[in-house]
């Protein structure tokens, strides 16, 4: 067995670093399979002989999250997880600078910020880039935090209005067959887009803001004929776009108007033989000038811990064949 010890100089620092009932300490222990145990306010970290790299991995987190709490950062459970995720792919990396990016204080007052190395640089290509497109599995951040950074821009009248936008393909000839007009039939495909908006903002805001047009959501089928002067524009789910759909949707942009454009280019639902536009854009834009691609993986992916076990344990049974 191979150890080390650390010890942390703040007894209250210390107590919040480990977490209520050490369940920090926990999740550390369980992430690196080995044991983390706190005594006053020190810590010892125990790994089996060839896992050194495991311990200092847990030793890096522990004092950076430590560096973190004494600048007056709040730490979380699952910070635990996404600190562990940026130093195992970048050890030189600083996690406080990776996470310092408060973007937004939502409306339940907790603070969206970055939680990976990638996220951190979509957000940047977002404020230096008048186009951005982040593509990525589900779950990497890419609708929220562009949500957020429209909502931000919105209230600092950096814009004057966002536009939210997804392609209604799943619905194809079905939409005949739903009850109500137009839009309540297109509204559960556009569901994402509000839930985001409502984690952000009060329901009452997001209603007012629909009401005066600050804030739209619609279908793609909706942005045909515009220009969309001082906004900020989202497309979400891009894959099912056609390349003539993304050729209209791109051109729609205004004087004054920045567009995210994201989606999963494993998850197509077009016909079969349709290219998406997504990978069509993601062809013939590369290089132009004020166009930045983001590529996620699943090492982004920001889920509850239990999703990461869930998930697991599906994997573990599937190859198993149990």
């Amino acid at each position: 067995m191979s150890s080390i010890k650390l010890e942390f100089d703040d007894s209250k620092l210390a107590s919040r670093l480990f977490g209520p009932q050490n369940q920090h300490l926990k999740l550390l222990a369980e992430r690196i399979g080995g044991s983390v145990e706190s005594r006053g306010n020190a810590v010892t970290i125990v790994v089996d002989d060839g896992d050194e790299d495991k311990a200092d991995l847990a030793g890096q987190v522990l004092s950076q999250l430590y560096t973190m709490l004494k600048s007056g950062k709040k730490i979380y459970p699952q910070d635990v997880d996404f600190a562990c995720r940026i130093l195992e792919r970048q050890p030189s990396a600083d996690v406080g600078k990776v996470f310092k990016d408060d973007l937004y204080a939502t409306s339940s007052k907790r603070t969206v910020s970055p939680k990976s190395l990638n996220q951190r640089e979509y957000l940047d290509a977002i404020r230096e880039h008048d186009l951005t497109f982040g593509i990525g599995p589900a779950g990497t951040g890419k609708t929220y935090l562009a949500v957020a950074m429209a909502v931000g821009a919105l209230l600092r009248r950096e814009v004057k209005r966002i536009v939210l936008t997804r392609p209604a393909v799943e619905a194809g000839e079905k939409l005949g067959f739903l009850p109500g007009d137009m839009a309540e039939k297109i509204n559960p495909y556009l569901r994402p887009l509000y839930d985001a908006l409502h984690d952000m903002l009060d329901f009452a805001k997001v209603l007012d803001y629909q009401e005066t047009g600050i804030i739209e959501v619609a279908p793609l089928a909706f942005m045909r004929g515009r220009t969309l002067n001082d906004a900020f524009i989202i497309l979400d789910e891009a894959q099912n776009t056609t390349p003539e759909q993304m050729k209209m949707f791109l051109t729609r942009l205004g004087f004054g108007s920045r567009a995210v454009v994201t989606g999963d280019v494993t998850q197509v639902d077009l016909p079969t033989n349709a290219r998406s536009g997504l990978l069509h854009a993601r062809d013939i834009l590369a290089g132009v000038k004020g166009v930045r691609f983001v590529l996620f993986d699943e090492r982004d992916v920001v889920r509850h811990p239990m999703v990461g076990r869930i998930v697991r344990a599906y994997e573990a049974h599937e190859n198993g064949g149990g």
